[in-house]
């Protein structure tokens, strides 16, 4: 993946009084609330990740090492599983969660800024556009699956969290999907596999899964260019972007009862 996790001293060194031990989750908060006087903590989790605690203050969700002397913003992956471990615990806590949102609550947490080059990855931002009209896009740079009769297109990117929930959500419904890869995290290379791969849909779930891609012969990856050029075109800086079959728009993962919900107020 090509997230980058920023890992910033936060100034002294807490002393472990009075036992070898690891320190408890709550002496962890009790040492965040001198550090970090002006974030409110809602709770600390020190049982999920060896050596860092989940900090969870309002609608932030950071990390901290368990003497709490370094704040780490970014996303926790565990590979075994091939699990985003951040992104399923922002769902936890709030399903409707966009995630532009949850990066933007992420940032604010109390720390310095990051470096502007290299500091770290922006997830997504809302789209702009509240109506697209992607009849005008060719086929070129679609991946179609699902044989569903509602018929619904997303702007991804195959190393966005989100976007893979988003998948494995519409892969439970009776839809036919028409997937626009576009590059925001830097998965062009991906992309350009998944649309030449034989089994265009099976490639999807690989790529997702960060599982090797079936390759395929060489195609024409023209059409991923007439993606991207149309997300920047109509604003589309994150993913997904949902847009129904009227050219509704829908931004972010969203759960499975609002989509069908959303799906049907489609206008014929």
């Amino acid at each position: 993946m090509a997230h980058s996790t920023i890992l910033t001293a936060l100034g002294g060194i807490m002393m472990l009084t009075g036992s070898a031990q690891a320190p408890t989750s709550a002496q962890v908060e009790a040492a965040l609330k001198d550090r970090l006087p002006k974030t409110k903590v809602s709770s600390v989790d020190c049982s999920k990740v060896d050596g860092l605690c989940e900090v969870v203050a309002g609608e932030n969700l950071f990390y901290v090492d368990r003497t709490a002397r370094f704040l780490v913003i970014g996303r926790v992956y565990d590979m075994q599983t091939r699990q985003d471990l951040t992104a399923a615990r922002l769902l936890a806590l709030n399903p409707d969660m966009l995630v532009g949102s949850a990066a933007k609550a992420n940032a604010s947490a109390e720390a310095p800024e990051p470096p502007a080059a290299g500091g770290g990855t922006r997830v997504t931002q809302p789209a702009l556009a509240q109506h697209l009209d992607v009849s005008r896009l060719s086929d070129k740079g679609a991946i179609v699956w699902g044989t569903g009769p509602q018929r619904v297109t997303v702007f991804s990117d195959f190393h966005c969290g989100y976007c893979r929930a988003l998948s494995q959500t519409l892969e439970s419904m009776n839809v036919t999907v028409i997937e626009r890869p576009i590059s925001v995290l830097g998965s062009r290379e991906i992309a350009d596999q998944v649309l030449c791969a034989r089994d265009r849909h099976a490639a999807v779930r690989a790529a997702y899964a960060q599982d090797p891609i079936r390759p395929g012969p060489k195609c024409n990856t023209s059409g991923l260019d007439e993606n991207e050029a149309f997300a920047r075109a109509h604003g589309l800086n994150g993913t997904p972007v949902i847009v129904r079959s009227d050219g509704a728009v829908l931004e972010g993962f969203k759960p499975k009862p609002l989509l069908e919900q959303w799906l049907k107020g489609a206008k014929s």
